[in-house]
């Protein structure tokens, strides 16, 4: 029994949903998927036009099979940032050029959100030829809305805002010398840089190859965190908890509007009221 051109793409996008084909593994030829399928190659070629229409393979049309991009998975109900980001960062590191952009109080969700691509391209999965990364991040030299002492005014001020700077700048750290060693290792042009907002972001926000928008707002709650001196009582934000919400420029003129807007708003930052900012 032959298969329409239809059921070949939910077949494939079911095996690409499930992993039985992998991020950046090459489809069969056309001439075998024929051959399973019992349809002709013309039948392949329009299942296969309509998975790269929905943004599932990649490198089609350069005299060998295109690969599997990614599984677009954006779920209805937002998730916590620590297990929506890494999806989507791996997605948009199928990309040749990954273009991250983001404004948070730390790099703390990014860093484990970078070890699914990271292991993929060290795997030769995925493969991009360049990475910029901009990364804006609060000034050491600001008064932080948080966190912040329970008790304002008191000696704890500054040993909360210490505690906050030593977090930025180690995670900053981590997050640069993970992405600049693909340099080393793959031959990839990385770049990664780093700003100083003269405020305290209220959200945090990631803007991935200026396609796909990723919002959250920093949820304030008391924090106490044990010290060699005593305890340290503080409001605080738990970053990887917050619901991140996803607009994608191809859903519709609401979310490419807010996509739009976002990159300008980042852009804008970056060229204007930013300073230079070094991790140490």
């Amino acid at each position: 029994m032959t298969s329409t051109s239809q059921e070949i793409a939910d077949t494939l996008r079911e095996r690409i949903r499930t992993g039985a084909l992998r991020v950046g593994e090459r489809l069969p030829t056309q001439a075998r998927l024929a051959e399973e399928f019992g349809v002709e190659r013309a039948a392949v070629r329009q299942a296969l036009r309509v998975l790269l229409e929905d943004g599932l393979l990649r490198d089609a049309g350069r005299g060998s099979p295109a690969r599997v991009a990614a599984w677009r998975c954006v779920p209805e109900v937002p998730q916590p940032t620590m297990v929506a980001l890494g999806p989507r960062l791996t997605e948009a590191f199928s990309a040749r050029h990954v273009r991250i952009d983001a404004v948070c109080l730390t790099a703390q969700s990014l860093i484990p959100a970078l070890g699914e691509p990271l292991r993929l391209i060290h795997e030769g999965r995925l493969r991009p030829e360049r990475i910029d990364a901009r990364i804006l991040l609060p000034s050491r030299d600001i008064n932080l809305a948080f966190p912040v002492s329970v008790d304002a005014g008191s000696a704890e001020d500054d040993a909360v805002h210490q505690r906050w700077l030593a977090m930025r700048n180690a995670q900053g750290q981590v997050l640069q010398l993970n992405l600049q060693a693909l340099r080393g290792t793959h031959g990839i042009d990385v770049q990664v840089t780093f700003r100083a907002l003269p405020f305290t972001p209220p959200v945090k926000l990631y803007l991935l190859n200026g396609e796909e928008a990723l919002f959250a707002h920093y949820m304030i709650t008391r924090r106490e965190e044990p010290t060699d001196s005593g305890t340290l009582e503080m409001w605080d934000t738990v970053g990887t908890e917050s619901l991140l919400f996803s607009f994608e420029r191809h859903s519709g003129q609401r979310d490419a509007a807010f996509v739009e807007q976002s990159q300008k708003w980042f852009d804008a930052l970056w060229e204007t009221i930013t300073t230079d900012l070094t991790l140490s």
